[in-house]
C-alpha cells in the first residue's frame, strides 16, 4: 500500500498538485542565457520571458495589461512560467501583469510592458506617384489621441493616412516628395525607413538614360513608354498572346531580359552604359547583405500561371557579350551562350520567383508592386533544387538575365504580360 500511494503522488502533475493554491510571483528574468542572470521590471511587446516563484503549475491565464497571452502548457512548471507578451499594443496601460488559475485565483505583478517605437518594413510601391494609395507594412503603429500617428515623406511633407492599423497603413503620397527614406512617428518615437522613396541607390536599369543600360544579349525585349508605366519606359516580358506553356516551356524571345557585359572588340571590352559589368556601377560587395529590388506591373488580363521567374546573375567567365576570347584584363571570356544556366550547369544558383499556384494565376490587378529578392536567397538551380555552385564574390555579378522558364513546377498555359523596371541592388 505503501508502494502504491507513492507511486500515485510522484505522478501528480504541477497543475494537480498546485491546483487551489495561491500563485507566487518572485521575480521575472530574460530567457537568453547570457542575460539569464538579470532580472527585470519591464519589456518590449513580443518578449520571451520567464517568471519565476511557487504555486504556479495550475496558472492558465496570463495577460500584460488588457492583453491576453499565450500560454503553452508545458512552459507551465510549479516554479516558472515562460511566456511571450503579446505583440499588440494594449487599449488600456495598467503596468500590472495578472497570473489566473483555473479555479480563479488571480495574483497581480507590477510589470511594465514597454511600446517600441513604429517598425517599418516595406512600402507597396517605392515608386508611386503622388496620390497614389500605398500600404507602408510593420509594426506598433500606435495612434494616440493625444500624440497622433504621422507619416513624413522625404523633403518633411505630410502624408494623408487613409486607413490604419497596428501592423499596416494606407497613405496618399505627397506632391513635392523627393528621393529618400520615409518616417513614421507614434507616441512612442519616430523611426525612418531602410527603404527609400524613389530609391536610385545600385540603379542597374532604369529604362530612362540614369545608368544608360538597357537589352544587352541575344534578345530585345520592349522597352516602352504606353502611359502605364510607374516611371518612364519600362521592359515588357510577355506581350498578351504568346502562350507560355507547360512546365519547361522556352520563349526566349518573348520572355527572357538579358544583359551580358562585353563588347565586339577585340580582346573584349566593358563600355561605359553599354556593356559595363554591372559590379562596376553597384555595390555588390558583402552581397549577402544586399537585395535586388524592381518595381512591377502585371495587367489581370495577362495574368502569369507558367514557368519560374529565374533571376539569375553571373559573372564573365560564365557569360559575356562578344565573341570568345579574352577581355581586356587578361581574363578568359567565353561569348554569348546559353548554356550557364542550364544543361550541365543547372546547379548554377540563382533566385527563383513563382507567385501563383496551378489553381491561382498571379497578377497584380494592373497596379505597379515593389518586389524584393534577397541575394543570399539566391540558391537554387533551375528546377528549384539546391544549386551546386553559389554566388560568392562581386564577380560574379556582372551580367544578369531574367528568364521565365522551369523552375520545377507544374504550370497552366497562359499568356502574361509582365512589365519590370527600376531594376537595383540595394542594402537590406
Amino acid at each position: 500500500m505503501s508502494a502504491c500511494t507513492f507511486a500515485s503522488c510522484s505522478d501528480e502533475t504541477d497543475a494537480e498538485k498546485d491546483k487551489g493554491s495561491t500563485p507566487v510571483i518572485k521575480y521575472a528574468r530574460v530567457c537568453d542565457i547570457s542575460a539569464a542572470d538579470s532580472l527585470i521590471v519591464k519589456a518590449s511587446l513580443g518578449a520571451h520571458l520567464a517568471f519565476v516563484g511557487d504555486n504556479l503549475g495550475d496558472v492558465q491565464q496570463v495577460w500584460f495589461n488588457d492583453q491576453k497571452a499565450k500560454l503553452n502548457p508545458n512552459m507551465v512548471t510549479g516554479h516558472t512560467i515562460i511566456v511571450d507578451i503579446p505583440n499588440n499594443i494594449p487599449g488600456e496601460v495598467t503596468n500590472i501583469a495578472r497570473f489566473i488559475t483555473s479555479t480563479g485565483i488571480e495574483v497581480q505583478y507590477p510589470f511594465t510592458v514597454v511600446v517600441p517605437a513604429p517598425r517599418i518594413d516595406n512600402m507597396s510601391c517605392e515608386y508611386a506617384k503622388a496620390g497614389d494609395i500605398v500600404t507602408i507594412s510593420g509594426a506598433y503603429f500606435a495612434d494616440d489621441p493625444n500624440v497622433p500617428l504621422t507619416v513624413t515623406f522625404p523633403g518633411g511633407i505630410p502624408a494623408n493616412i487613409k486607413n490604419l492599423k497596428q501592423e499596416a497603413l494606407e497613405v496618399e503620397v505627397p506632391e513635392g516628395a523627393a528621393e529618400g527614406p520615409v518616417t513614421v512617428t507614434s507616441v512612442y518615437g519616430a523611426t525612418e525607413s531602410s527603404f527609400r522613396y524613389l530609391d536610385t541607390r545600385g540603379m542597374l536599369f532604369d529604362f530612362d538614360g540614369l545608368t544608360g543600360l538597357t537589352n544587352h544579349g541575344w534578345h530585345n525585349m520592349p522597352v516602352e513608354d504606353d502611359g502605364t508605366g510607374i516611371s518612364g519606359n519600362y521592359v515588357r516580358l510577355g506581350d498578351g498572346a504568346t502562350t507560355l506553356a507547360g512546365k519547361y516551356a522556352w520563349d526566349d524571345n518573348n520572355f527572357s531580359f538579358e544583359y551580358w557585359a562585353g563588347a565586339w572588340t577585340d580582346p573584349v571590352s566593358y563600355p561605359e552604359r553599354e556593356g559595363v559589368r554591372l559590379f562596376d556601377i553597384a555595390d555588390f560587395s558583402n552581397h549577402k547583405d544586399k537585395v535586388l529590388k524592381f518595381e512591377v506591373c502585371i495587367p489581370e488580363a495577362g495574368a502569369w500561371q507558367s514557368c519560374a521567374m529565374q533571376l539569375i546573375f553571373s559573372g564573365t567567365d560564365r557569360v559575356s557579350m562578344g565573341a570568345a576570347g579574352v577581355d581586356v584584363f587578361g581574363n578568359a571570356v567565353p561569348g554569348c551562350n546559353n548554356t550557364y544556366f542550364k544543361g550541365d550547369n543547372d546547379g548554377f544558383a540563382r533566385g527563383l520567383w513563382i507567385p501563383w499556384t496551378a489553381t491561382a494565376p498571379y497578377h497584380t490587378g494592373g497596379k505597379w508592386i515593389t518586389m524584393s529578392f534577397p541575394l543570399s536567397d539566391f540558391v537554387y538551380g533551375a528546377d528549384g533544387s539546391a544549386a551546386s555552385t553559389h554566388l560568392s564574390s562581386a564577380s560574379d555579378f556582372a551580367n544578369l538575365q531574367i528568364f521565365l522558364w522551369n523552375g520545377g513546377v507544374e504550370g497552366v498555359d497562359c499568356t502574361p504580360i509582365i512589365k519590370i523596371d527600376n531594376i537595383r541592388v540595394v542594402e537590406k
